[in-house]
């Protein structure tokens, strides 16, 4: 049997075995409620980093603002792993800006993309370690100028000596760490500088000392298209943290922040949705944080639990039909975005 027609046969194998078999079981998990939400802005790291990203240009319309660690350019990936790994980590190939730009204007005019228009004075803040070993800093100095091309309005966090991880005063990793669970602490407050940069820095108050919102598991399941997220390599249940004013119908703004690869709740459990300083941030700002959840899949090539920066999901990975963006967006409408 050729490849193609062996391809083809387990594909219809597979889908034959989610219409018998159906979504995984999350009905003890709530849906997301209804909040008074006035604004919708995404951060993310390494694949989160690049799935940010796609999410700020693809729904420039919805997302105000966007924070990208460790991570490159917009459709770095071009839709090839092999293309993502060397042009968008190791650096030794240029991601083709201009191809890149040129690409969005066109989506854009054709309605896949929003207007790219809405980029301009767009606040975007990026973050990338000196010691980062996965995502090089030629990488990340094409991300930055891709937006600044669009006129965004860049903030650019460059000279830690940071490996490969978020970077939270809660991490339990030494500054210039790759490692499991990918959260290092470099001495400083990058989720206090992303806050200020898309706010400005009268309306951003300090942190609280501790966590006195409330976090949750929500399902997921019924925000992805289809009904099954692990279909698309999602998790069935995502984690919501959410300050009591929020929960009482104060005005809040909406952070959505997104793990990176082996850093979903299966890898790591809860422990991005707990250390990642946006929720003492919350507490005192008004902020709901949003931690949609990918999950690991054979058959979609991913075995990390990656978020789709290279096509895994589909050629439309980075357009608005793109099913992982389209589930994402679905739940920041559910709750009010």
């Amino acid at each position: 049997m050729r490849r193609s027609a062996l391809r083809a046969a387990l594909t219809t194998l597979i889908t034959a075995l989610a219409v018998l078999t159906g979504p995984t079981a999350s009905a003890d998990e709530p849906g997301l409620p209804r909040l008074n939400i006035t604004g919708t802005y995404v951060t993310g790291i390494s694949s989160g980093g690049f799935m940010a990203s796609q999410l700020q240009v693809a729904y420039s319309g919805t997302v105000k603002g966007t924070g990208v660690f460790a991570a490159g350019p917009y459709y770095c990936g071009k839709g090839g792993i092999i293309t993502g790994l060397i042009a968008c980590g190791t650096g030794l190939v240029s991601t083709d800006p201009e191809g890149i730009e040129q690409i969005a204007r066109r989506w854009s005019a054709e309605g896949r993309i929003d207007p790219v228009a809405n980029l301009v004075d767009t606040p975007v803040y990026t973050y990338h370690g000196t010691k980062d070993p996965l995502v090089r800093d030629r990488v990340s100095d094409e991300g930055v100028r891709f937006y600044r091309d669009f006129g965004a309005r860049t903030a650019y966090h460059d000279t830690d000596p940071a490996g490969h991880g978020w970077p939270t005063p809660n991490g339990p990793l030494p500054c210039g760490a790759t490692f499991y669970p990918f959260l290092i602490n470099c001495g400083n407050d990058p989720q206090g500088e992303m806050l200020r940069h898309w706010f400005g820095d009268a309306a951003v108050k300090a942190p609280a000392p501790g966590q006195s919102g409330t976090l949750t598991r929500y399902d997921q399941d019924r925000y992805v298209p289809g009904g099954w997220a692990q279909w698309y390599s999602l998790g069935s249940t995502g984690f919501r943290y959410t300050p009591d004013s929020c929960a009482q119908g104060a005005p809040c703004k909406l952070v959505v922040a997104l793990h990176g690869c082996l850093s979903d709740n299966k890898f790591v459990g809860d422990r991005f949705a707990r250390a990642s300083h946006l929720n003492e941030y919350a507490d005192t700002n008004n902020l709901v944080i949003l931690y949609p959840q990918t999950d690991i899949s054979l058959v979609r090539g991913n075995p990390q639990g990656c978020w789709d920066w290279w096509g895994f999901t589909g050629r439309d990975y980075a357009q608005k039909s793109a099913p992982q963006m389209r589930a994402i967006v679905n739940q920041i409408h559910a709750l009010g975005g």
